[in-house]
């Protein structure tokens, strides 16, 4: 089945694109047929870090049409949403009967959500899902980056209703110290292309290594909802991969 998987909440600093960086990673390492998309035509962050990441702009309807040109001719579909743009894509979803086209590309969505203390950001999960329903596949993100604690959102009535009504997989992000996420800004690098350079030190490309077997874990219990189905030998070059990034550090 082709997936279109939309990393998505209107508040700013949530942690999409950082999310939706280390999935399409993920992606290459398991050699998945895919396509990203970028939709911060001002950040770019994917695109920093994702080159061959395609970018369409959410404020044309022209523009949101690349999703499903995309989505002919590959597998799945990974979309990093901008801040603010949740009421342009669900008005664009209604219009063209996002959930019509889907089956007839014989497709399922996947929703990506991330979370953290700010209650705004449990708003945007309600915005999110009520406009959507019980029509696609749910993934809540928690993003551990100001807090290990989601009291909040652990207490809502929108957590009960997506891990209950529509059956949501929930992960986590562990937190990413500052310096670190900025040396990785301003270089342009991926987790493992850090983790194999001499430009970071050895204590924190061990950091490094460990915060994405922690990612790629949590992604992993998503399923299907996130992980395309690969084959053994697939699955064995990512593995390799791994391999020689712990090589690389060793040295």
């Amino acid at each position: 089945m082709k997936r279109l998987i939309l990393v998505i909440n209107g508040k700013g600093g949530v942690g999409k694109s950082t999310f939706a960086t280390q999935l399409i990673q993920l992606y290459k390492d398991l050699r998945a047929r895919y396509r990203a998309v970028d939709t911060d035509n001002e950040n770019s962050t994917l695109k920093r870090f994702h080159k061959d990441a395609d970018f369409l702009s959410v404020d044309s309807p022209q523009g949101l049409g690349l999703i499903f040109e995309l989505l002919k001719t590959t597998e799945t579909v990974i979309v990093d949403c901008r801040t603010a743009s949740t009421d342009l894509i669900m008005d664009y979803f209604e219009e063209v009967s996002v959930f019509d086209l889907l089956r007839d590309f014989g497709a399922r969505m996947t929703t990506v959500m991330l979370v953290n203390h700010d209650p705004d950001s449990i708003e945007q999960l309600r915005v999110i899902s009520g406009a959507l329903g019980n029509r696609c596949d749910y993934v809540v993100v928690r993003n551990q980056v100001h807090s290990e604690h989601f009291v909040l959102y652990d207490k809502s009535r929108i957590r009960v209703r997506l891990l209950q009504e529509f059956q949501a997989r929930e992960i986590t992000m562990p937190k990413l110290y500052d310096w670190l996420v900025i040396a990785l800004n301003e270089r342009g690098f991926t987790i493992p292309a850090a983790m194999a350079s001499r430009e970071f030190t050895l204590i924190d490309r061990q950091r490094l290594l460990n915060w994405w077997r922690s990612v790629i874990g949590e992604i992993h219990r998503a399923g299907n909802f996130l992980v395309p189905e690969t084959s053994a030998e697939s699955a064995l070059v990512g593995d390799a991969g791994t391999h020689h990034v712990l090589s690389e550090i060793a040295q």
